[in-house]
């Protein structure tokens, strides 16, 4: 079963365009990593997946339901209650954490389930305190996130998005603020993840964790897709551009 299909998406920013006639699409406990250098769109492409920001063309259905497209040249939504619906789809981990500041660790991970989806308070704090329990942070319930390191805060910000149950998680770069040995700690977390089934799109540049995590790999560059496939498919690439990025990467090690 397709739960994310975007068809022929094209976004640009002042004049420039970012994203050039994407398609793609991810099943059921599919894991997609999305690689490629800076500035290629790939976290533009994340952000108009997840209906941060609008698209200029194309099409994006969740679970065969409509979530954006255009019409005479401007894009278009579902109704509000529609849209609620599909944005209940989707979970996104930032690569900044976007906890709130103000709110304690337990706080931030239960507001939205208690405030968006109406859940009981009772279930909904037995549940936090489990996923808090599996993600090592049992001791950090009542801390604010300028008390946690950044491992841990983006660790609270992968619970605050399961928390909502959601069919599809999306990563943008979660471990692009991190230092190595924290980075580890979070790949961790998304192994155990991928262990579990959850449907993931991942936007990285841990090319080995891409390797070994992901189902499919989408490699881009200026707004297109260069080339995709599985990870051996990739990696053994004989594309010039994909083997002078993967290289370049290499020699920087």
């Amino acid at each position: 079963m397709k739960l994310l299909e975007m068809n022929h998406i094209k976004k640009s920013f002042n004049g420039v365009q970012v994203i050039q006639d994407i398609s793609l699409s991810v099943e059921k406990g599919e894991i997609l990593a999305i690689i490629g250098p800076s500035g290629s769109g790939k976290s533009t492409l994340l952000r108009c997946a997840t209906m941060l920001e609008t698209i200029d063309g194309g099409e994006i259905y969740y679970l065969g339901n409509k979530a954006a497209w255009v019409e005479n040249g401007k894009p278009v939504f579902p109704r509000k209650e529609e849209q609620k619906k599909i944005q209940s789809y989707f979970g996104l981990v930032f690569q900044n954490f976007n906890l709130f500041p103000h709110f304690s660790v337990l706080k931030n991970i239960t507001d939205a389930p208690l405030k968006v989806q109406k859940r009981s308070k009772e279930d909904v704090y037995e549940e936090a305190r489990k996923l808090l329990k599996k993600m090592g942070l049992s001791d950090k319930e009542d801390a604010y996130p300028y008390q946690l390191s950044g491992g841990q805060q983006q660790r609270v910000s992968i619970a605050r998005a399961l928390m909502m149950h959601p069919d599809i998680l999306f990563f943008d770069e979660p471990t692009s603020a991190l230092d190595p040995e924290l980075t580890g700690e979070i790949l961790k977390v998304i192994k155990d993840l991928a262990a579990e089934h959850m449907t993931m799109v991942i936007v990285t540049h841990e090319m080995n964790f891409a390797k070994k995590v992901a189902d499919h790999i989408i490699f881009m560059d200026k707004g297109v897709i260069v080339q995709e496939g599985k990870p051996e498919e990739v990696f053994g690439s004989e594309n010039v551009r994909v083997q002078e990025f993967l290289g370049k990467l290499t020699s920087e090690r």
